[in-house]
């Protein structure tokens, strides 16, 4: 093991941070169109379907843009890919407020989802190069809380513009955003970098591993995309349990607000307030996840991923049950939600995928998982948008985020069941 210099423990910071703040700035672009859908309904005389459709648009882009991810990450880096992700972000942001035409916007929002899908598995990539296996389910537990912050900032950013008394203040939401993600993106370009060799330093090496996967030149890759059978078994089963969390994640960002104003009859900015009750509990959670899997579980991620979904299951339930109470009871329910379910989202999709991954195959793996997951995203925007009726109950909508909730929990307990066989699980 090739033990740290000053210099690697001082990029290991830069890195962590740049990365981690960019990740945080791309939700101030991707959370404005959700959060404002009912403020924009009412100007441009659009219902659920069509708030839905152009929600959609934006997430079948995502997921699309994913997989494109996954190749052009490999063809420039992941450095060079999030720059220009970043950037084209900001650029549409500033111009979404400008029309209210419903092609034009979801035009917009079809390069916005393309430009933000470099975000997840770049940054991953870019992790992957600077900590050791051993230590990533910790690290990855802080360095997760990216989305949290990301959404809950934005979320409070969002709330606060919404609350104030001046005409149609729903289009500085996206100023602000933009604003925002242009001032990370200066921080990244300054202090990002790939791996230790692009500053002159000596690759760190995995302990656990025995080749040095960053000497050159490359082992023969093996399999298809340089990986195992045992290793794409691993990384369909993640791909799984993504496609359901990130139906849960994605309704409750998407609706939580819809709902909390057209439902309980809140102001747009108490609803936006509300809702953020899922990101804030969901911060100690994803950190609390990432360190149990590094202190007792051996840095296995099944295990302590596979209780936290049956607390997700249980808490989806008593939604299910108990969401007509009142509104209080709604959002303390959200707040269980995101306890249980941004722990083992964040923890498969980050240390996860960089196990199954290693260095080479870590951006790989995160999109492929990260563009399974946002199927679930689409598939939840038209399928809410569809089952949601003002003159009825919610019951249906939260039904089904019960399903699946014991959906992604069974795909979880089948990576602990290949981990129990010694199936190479993670």
């Amino acid at each position: 093991m090739t033990p740290l210099t000053p210099q690697h423990r001082s990029w290991r910071i830069k890195v962590f941070a740049a990365t981690w703040l960019s990740y945080v700035g791309f939700y101030f672009c991707r959370k404005p169109f959700s959060a404002t859908k009912s403020a924009i309904g009412a100007e441009a005389h659009w219902d659920a379907t069509v708030l839905g459709n152009i929600g959609a648009a934006y997430l079948i882009a995502y997921a699309a843009g994913q997989f494109l991810a996954s190749y052009m990450g490999t063809k420039l880096g992941p450095r060079r890919n999030v720059l220009i992700g970043m950037a084209v972000s900001i650029a549409v942001t500033v111009a979404m407020p400008f029309s209210l035409d419903q092609n034009v916007m979801m035009g917009l929002m079809i390069l916005l989802g393309l430009s933000q899908a470099t975000g997840w598995s770049g940054n991953v990539g870019s992790m992957a190069g600077w900590f050791h296996r051993h230590e990533r389910g910790r690290v990855m537990g802080a360095w997760s809380t990216n989305f949290n912050i990301g959404s809950l900032t934005s979320g409070w950013v969002i709330a606060w513009i919404l609350g104030m008394a001046t005409p149609a203040p729903w289009r500085r939401c996206y100023f602000a955003g933009a604003a925002f993600l242009t001032a990370v993106w200066i921080l990244f370009y300054a202090f990002q970098r790939n791996r230790p060799e692009d500053v002159g330093l000596a690759p760190v090496d995995d302990p656990e591993t025995a080749v040095d996967e960053s000497k050159e030149p490359d082992p023969p890759p093996q399999g298809f995309m340089g990986l195992s059978g045992s290793q794409w078994t691993n990384l369909m089963l993640v791909a799984g349990f993504y496609f359901f969390v990130k139906f849960i994640r994605y309704a409750i960002w998407s609706w939580a607000p819809f709902f909390l104003h057209e439902h309980y009859f809140k102001p747009q900015g108490t609803a936006n307030w509300l809702a953020t009750s899922f990101d804030l509990l969901g911060l100690p959670g994803v950190y609390a996840t990432g360190w149990l899997s590094d202190k007792y579980f051996a840095s296995r991620r099944a295990g302590i991923a596979a209780l936290m979904m049956l607390g997700v299951t249980a808490a989806t339930t008593l939604l299910f049950i108990f969401y007509d109470a009142n509104v209080w009871i709604f959002t303390l329910l959200l707040a269980a939600i995101g306890f249980t379910c941004y722990g083992p989202d964040a923890l498969l999709t980050g240390a996860g995928a960089m196990d199954i991954g290693g260095r080479r195959g870590a951006t790989f793996a995160a999109a492929v998982i990260s563009g399974f997951g946002s199927m679930g995203s689409i598939v939840q925007e038209l399928v809410i948008a569809h089952l949601y009726d003002p003159k009825k109950s919610l019951e249906v909508i939260f039904g089904l985020l019960l399903g699946c909730a014991a959906l992604g929990a069974a795909f979880c307990g089948l990576l602990v069941y290949r981990n129990k066989r010694g199936g190479n699980g993670i």
